[in-house]
């Protein structure tokens, strides 16, 4: 077990720095990292995403029927995307069941204690729906954040990490989600060209020092998919709905849906869906429009023809410094 890092930091506990000043360091370590305009190529150095003029804009697309059921035979004359309402030509289109890095991000506070064996059998049966090649890091967090298995494709391995059970403490989801970003951005296959996390909680945020709004702006410069799920049947009403609408925040502008389970009966099902989720997504490139400042970029994608009548997810936007 070893406590999360912040980026290129040693292994020990994240420094604590006051709201404001957390705020600059990590915008101004923005200017040498990787948005979600993916500029990652050939012959940058480490830590410089732009070092050319054209950054590709990678997208992980999910399309489904009016069953839900995945619709994985779309050619690609069947979809429009569209920048800030211009359409783009794609430079990249594929339906394919690629490896991808995970990072499993299970929340180990104190009233995780009696639910914590059921969410540990959800998540290997997370992993065991996936792709065989994936790679999975397990994050366990309460007020602060351990890597307690680091990438493995060792189902094993992700088991004794899963069960290392030490639930106490506060819910420092926003503070778990941000390291386990950085994780996964530095630390993971670079050959890998599709990243997600798997956050399982079931309470709100009591105890993070990185502030929701900010953490957004951050998502929304990554090109990972964040899935979660909210144990919250047994939160009181408003703190529930609390719980869930910043969850939801959390996961939209990556693309990834949250899910809200009323019994336990429910969870191995959900994980199930999101690992064919993962496994079931057109992938998706366009080069960066030029001539824009730094801003957000609105990305929409309209399905024509006969796949009008399918309902399509990706990620809403990028932030393009």
């Amino acid at each position: 077990m070893r406590r999360l890092a912040r980026l290129n930091s040693a292994v020990g506990r994240w420094p604590v720095l006051p709201a404001a000043l957390a705020a600059t360091a990590w915008l101004a370590a923005m200017a040498l990292s990787a948005p979600a305009a993916r500029g990652q190529t050939d012959g940058c150095p480490p830590g410089i995403a732009f070092c050319v003029e054209t950054q590709r804009v990678v997208l992980h697309v999910t399309v489904v029927d009016r069953q839900d059921r995945f619709v994985t035979d779309l050619a690609q004359s069947a979809f429009a995307v569209m920048e800030d309402d211009r359409q783009q030509s794609l430079t990249y289109f594929a339906q394919e069941d690629v490896p991808v890095s995970i990072g499993l991000v299970i929340d180990n506070s104190g009233s995780m204690r009696e639910k914590r064996r059921q969410v540990n059998a959800a998540a290997l049966e997370f992993v065991k729906a996936s792709n065989p090649q994936d790679e999975v890091f397990v994050v366990n967090f309460n007020d602060e954040s351990y890597i307690d298995q680091d990438f493995t494709s060792d189902i094993d391995r992700l088991q004794d990490a899963l069960q290392r059970i030490d639930t106490r403490g506060g819910t420092a989801l926003y503070d778990a989600t941000s390291l386990s970003l950085d994780h996964l951005v530095e630390a993971g296959n670079k050959d890998y060209n599709k990243r997600a996390l798997l956050i399982i909680t079931d309470g709100e945020d009591t105890s993070s020092r990185m502030d929701l709004e900010l953490l957004v702006r951050k998502l929304q410069s990554s090109d990972v998919t964040i899935y979660g799920i909210g144990l919250l049947s047994e939160e009181e009403r408003r703190a529930a709905k609390r719980a869930e609408r910043h969850l939801r925040t959390i996961t939209r502008p990556t693309g990834g849906p949250a899910y809200f389970p009323t019994s336990f009966s429910e969870v191995e099902p959900l994980v199930k869906r999101i690992a064919a989720d993962i496994r079931n997504q057109y992938i998706i490139e366009y080069n960066r429009p030029g001539g824009k400042g730094a801003g957000y970029r609105r990305i929409r994608i309209d399905l024509k023809g006969r796949a009008k009548s399918n309902k399509v997810r990706h990620r809403p936007g990028y932030y393009a410094d």
